[in-house]
């Protein structure tokens, strides 16, 4: 730092310290202002233009100093002064104060950032030369962020000083009316009577419904805005248009037609999405045959003969294909259709915030609708590793095309979907290498849940390879090979196919996004509200090309608050609430999450206690032979509401449902503990978990004392 920006900051701190040192607050409180009106009134009546000129001063060093006081010196202003002077010297002093803390935050602040974060400031930059001086004026008008965070905020950034200063002066100018017409009405209050005049009540009124009506007001200039390049339609060919058949886009056409809109449901490839025909519903029964595989080789574990499984794996893959089929119905288009929905086989491209361009085998159509929901959902990541092309990659999508089952199967990727395949291929006799450049399995749950799933994953033949980076893939002699690099070492695994699960990236290609100026993240999802808007407030995303988190039942839940708020926001808007949200792993053991786990309790530093309950201490888990595995509970120190949950063991996606509706409906483990639970079920162990935090909160003292009661009367 240099010495001209150190001579800067020591003044600025010393004056600070200076504030709070002499307690020069008191000074600007508003029940000593009023304590010394009459002697105020008297010098300004006396020396008025010295009084506002230092009055001028000290509003201008408060605002600058981002010292506290600026509202109490404005109705200030206001009492002392009168409307008409208290409004020209606040409003000139509050924005130069303003321009003085922006431009002190800029000097001090914005080289350093520029020098670390460059591109970052550039693209920031970018923004606020487009739009810094509509959403200044925004922040101004409606006071979401208090007005020295704004200073400092844009003062790092390059807009103007003078565009700062005009727009700050403006903008500011209806609340500082508002705020100094109050101070002029407190300064009437003589006697209790004076507090209900019409003059002070109207005064506290128009405090109260300005932002409210600046918020309408920009609202309505926000939106003349966005839709300024674009003709609105003056008819409407659908009340709401779907993009995307999936799990996201079925459940709002659905919600739709229930609530009878005109709605059409535009889809390109199979209905249903990923969910039906390559996801959950596939990979669950890929799952099931597994474990019952597996189920055959520990049969002694249950008093009958362990053999071998023969697996003919073209007939396992044509169960997988007739249970799609068996659930197919549930999301066709059949069913849509006799709901009332137009279901349209075709790809669909924005032309403008009301209309899309559909194109059914080369014949293209418009069509328009009052709101458009994104729900394209989202498709494998394959990474761009050198010769990934050349070893043919399987992924979650075209694996179910596949007959010939996999003599070894390399698995890149250690999350859930990875973890899953991996575990049900190696169950069904596929000599299996599960490659995580990580240090574990799991990586989202706490290192014990990663453990216990690794273990299990060891003594069933997969090969786990973690700390392994997929750094090439070659063809060598006819046979495919994948080079790892594992800390100084390079390591070659041959094998016969890949499955890449790495994660997957949001469907927006070709949906015409950039004509509506609406870019996508680096994972392809699109930018929403908290009402699931982007952008404009007639078009909505939701499911995998939203996020932030890419499970089905997540899709519904957003797309539940997607179409309510395409069709009936104009009067009310929901904000989709992630609070509580479940996933499941199912993996064997199972993995259950709900909330906080251990790790992110500690990371955001809450004071917590984890209450554990081992399931090899369950009656039902014994009986069944699968006594492994443990329920892990999140709490606040010495209290018993859930933050979280994790359940890791057979049937955890079940047990995990009783603390999802407990967090969801603030009972506490006492209520839990309380309730009765029949025996000898699985569900017992949520009680037994709650039991464990009664029995760690026990009163030792008053139980001593009712030993002794209880001995005396022997």
């Amino acid at each position: 730092m240099s010495n001209s920006k150190k001579i800067v900051l020591g003044v600025i701190a010393l004056l600070i310290g200076a504030f709070f040192l002499f307690d020069l607050g008191r000074f600007l409180e508003l029940q000593v202002l009023k304590e010394q009106q009459e002697t105020l009134n008297t010098l300004i009546a006396e020396n008025l233009f010295i009084s506002l000129a230092l009055f001028f001063v000290v509003y201008v060093v408060v605002t600058a100093l981002s010292l506290p006081g600026a509202a109490v010196m404005t109705l200030a202003g206001g009492a002392l002064f009168g409307f008409g002077w208290g409004l020209l010297i606040i409003s000139f002093a509050s924005s130069i104060g303003a321009t003085l803390a922006f431009l002190v935050a800029r000097f001090l602040f914005r080289d350093t950032l520029k020098r670390r974060y460059a591109a970052y400031l550039k693209k920031i930059d970018d923004g606020i030369h487009r739009d810094g001086a509509f959403y200044l004026a925004t922040l101004r008008l409606i006071p979401i962020f208090p007005f020295f965070v704004i200073n400092i905020v844009l003062g790092l950034t390059g807009m103007k000083t003078w565009t700062y200063y005009w727009v700050s002066q403006l903008a500011m100018l209806p609340g500082t009316a508002v705020y100094v017409n109050a101070g002029t009405q407190l300064a009437l209050i003589e006697s209790m009577g004076d507090i209900l005049s019409p003059e002070l009540i109207t005064s506290f009124v128009l405090l109260g419904i300005f932002p409210l009506v600046a918020k309408f007001v920009i609202g309505r200039i926000q939106r003349k805005r966005l839709y300024s390049k674009y003709d609105r339609p003056e008819t409407f060919d659908y009340n709401l248009v779907v993009i995307g058949g999936g799990s996201a886009g079925l459940v709002s056409a659905y919600i739709g037609a229930t609530v009878n809109a005109r709605v059409a449901l535009i889809e390109r490839g199979k209905m249903g999405g990923d969910c039906l025909n390559t996801g959950c519903v596939p990979s669950k029964a890929l799952i099931r045959s597994g474990k019952i595989a597996q189920n055959m080789r520990q049969a002694d574990r249950y008093g009958l003969e362990a053999v071998e499984p023969k697996v003919p794996f073209a007939t396992v893959m044509k169960r997988i294909h007739s249970v799609i089929k068996t659930i197919e119905p549930h999301d066709s288009v059949e069913r849509f259709t006799s709901l009332g929905v137009d279901c349209i086989q075709a790809s669909a491209r924005f032309i403008s915030p009301w209309e899309v361009e559909v194109d059914e085998d080369g014949a293209k159509r418009r069509i328009t609708a009052r709101s458009i929901v994104i729900a394209t959902g989202g498709k494998p990541f394959v990474p761009p590793i050198p010769g990934i092309e050349d070893v043919e990659p399987l992924t979650s999508e075209n694996l179910w095309e596949i007959e010939e089952q996999p003599g070894r199967l390399v698995v890149l990727g250690g999350g859930p979907i990875g973890s899953e395949l991996s575990q049900a291929f190696a169950r069904l006799g596929t000599r299996v290498t599960q490659i995580e450049q990580g240090d574990r399995l799991l990586p989202r749950e706490d290192p014990d849940v990663s453990e216990l799933v690794v273990n299990r994953f060891r003594e069933e033949g997969v090969d786990v390879r973690l700390g392994h980076k997929a750094s090439r893939f070659t063809v060598e002699d006819g046979e495919r090979v994948v080079y790892c690099e594992h800390g100084s070492e390079t390591v070659r695994i041959p094998f016969d196919r890949v499955l890449v699960a790495v994660g997957r990236k949001g469907n927006t290609e070709g949906l015409g996004l950039e004509n509506l100026d609406i870019e996508t993240s680096p994972q392809g999802t699109v930018p929403t509200g908290n009402d699931l808007s982007v952008i404009y407030p007639n078009i909505f995303a939701c499911g995998d090309v939203a996020g932030p988190y890419q499970f089905t039942h997540m899709a519904a839940h957003q797309a539940w608050h997607a179409a309510v708020n395409a069709l009936f926001g104009q009067f009310k808007r929901f904000s989709v609430d992630y609070s509580v949200t479940p996933w499941v792993t199912f993996t064997s053991p199972e993995v259950g999450r709900v909330g906080l786990n251990e790790t992110e309790a500690r990371e955001q530093g809450i004071d917590y206690e984890v209450t554990t309950y081992g399931l090899d201490d369950l009656d039902r888990a014994i009986a069944e032979s699968e006594d492994h595995g443990f329920i892990k509970v999140i709490t606040p120190r010495g209290k018993d509401r859930i933050l979280g949950a994790t359940v890791a063991g057979e049937h955890g996606g079940e047990l995990l449902t009783e603390f999802i509706l407990a967090m969801k409906h603030n009972i506490g483990l006492n209520k839990i503990l309380g309730t009765i639970h029949p025996y000898p079920t699985w569900n017992e162990s949520v009680k037994f978990a709650a039991g464990e935090w009664k029995k760690a909160h026990a009163p030792q003292k008053v139980i001593q004392w009712l030993g002794r009661y209880h001995r005396r009367r022997l």
